[in-house]
């Protein structure tokens, strides 16, 4: 027995304590997100850094992989990124097909030439 309980105690209490923690959060960003115009200065900028940041992480797991992608080769890293483009590309510049097309193609051919 720990100090936290067991099962669903511990359970309950994790939801409960993630829910105090952020819910707050997601309401502030909703009242001061009410009035942002999406086509907005201020918005273009917000997902230019977003993409930004992305496009950094993305670089950095190709050329400098940590943990389990250190043992995938360089071919099939860049085959992934390569295949992420064409996802982004074909998928009308969704950054998030993008992502999960070479995340998808990634595993694939880690699976396949394993």
């Amino acid at each position: 027995m720990s100090a936290l309980g067991d099962g669903w105690t511990t359970a309950a209490l994790i939801v409960v304590m993630a829910l105090v923690a952020h819910e707050p959060w997601r309401w502030v960003g909703l009242w001061v997100g009410r009035d942002l115009d999406i086509d907005g200065e201020a918005f273009r900028w917000v997902r230019a850094v977003a993409t930004a940041m992305v496009a950094g992480l993305v670089m950095r797991l190709l050329v400098f992989p940590a943990g389990a992608l250190a043992d995938v080769p360089a071919a099939l890293r860049l085959g992934a990124f390569a295949a992420g483009l064409a996802v982004y590309a074909a998928a009308g510049r969704s950054l998030a097909a993008g992502v999960a097309g070479g995340s998808v193609a990634l595993v694939a051919a880690r699976l396949a030439f394993a």
